[in-house]
């Protein structure tokens, strides 16, 4: 099976969940906005052509096949037992789409920092109510949310969720360690080692994979920028 991937091909966003467990799973995949001469209006008509049918209401989504698939956490449930990212159980592949839905909620209010208002307005135009909210943020939903993964792992038999097996729901965290330190890095100094030391454990693992080390340094890994979720604002880093 050859994947392809839609997503924006400037931003690491909610598709970088998906390209790190086609990377760790070894797919042969393409990331179609990123090909040359295609970019992201390649991706738009492909919608506006399927519209008529099961069309995705926006990016990321997956063909594999004839299938299409949107939704990030719906992407990762059916790639997780094909790339040997997920448990045979069914209990435990539910229990993944759970946690994986979890850190989508997570991504969410990640996301409202830096646009509490509207997506529509920028940053610019609402930065007051995005300190006020970072600031809640980091008091109340951080310790809860990033807590509830502690406390996941601490019932594992090993660095990730599922013991010893890497699963993609141990990527996507990785990944929102590696994005909150890049938006927050004073803040998320001050809060993970005393807080959360079993999560850092787990990026550590995941990231010392051989296919996610080979990753993360080439040119298919898209730098953190302004543009995606995870946004660096110096007046937001208290």
């Amino acid at each position: 099976m050859r994947y392809e991937l839609y997503y924006w091909p400037e931003i690491q966003g909610r598709g970088e969940f998906v390209r790190l467990a086609l990377e760790e799973g070894g797919a042969d995949y393409v990331d179609v906005a990123r090909r040359r001469g295609y970019g992201a209006n390649a991706m738009m008509k492909f919608m506006a052509s399927e519209r008529a049918k099961r069309a995705p209401y926006a990016p990321p989504f997956l063909k594999a096949g004839k299938l299409i698939i949107a939704q990030t956490a719906l992407i990762l449930h059916y790639l997780g037992p094909r790339l040997r990212l997920v448990p045979r159980r069914e209990a435990d592949r539910l229990w993944a789409h759970q946690l994986q839905m979890t850190i989508t909620d997570l991504v969410k209010e990640v996301h409202d920092t830096h646009h509490p208002i509207s997506t529509a307005l920028y940053y610019e135009d609402q930065r007051p109510a995005a300190k006020r909210y970072t600031g809640e943020f980091w008091r109340h939903r951080v310790p809860k949310l990033l807590g509830y993964f502690e406390n996941v792992l601490a019932h594992s038999r090993g660095p990730y969720v599922f013991g010893r097996t890497v699963s993609y729901v141990d990527l996507s965290l990785f990944q929102i360690v590696e994005g909150l330190r890049y938006a927050f890095p004073k803040r998320m100094k001050r809060f993970e080692k005393k807080k959360v030391p079993r999560l850092i454990k787990l990026h550590d693992a995941v990231a010392e994979r051989p296919r996610v080390a080979a990753y993360l340094q080439s040119e298919r890994r898209i730098s953190f920028n302004e543009w995606g979720i995870f946004r660096a604002y110096r007046e937001l880093d208290g």
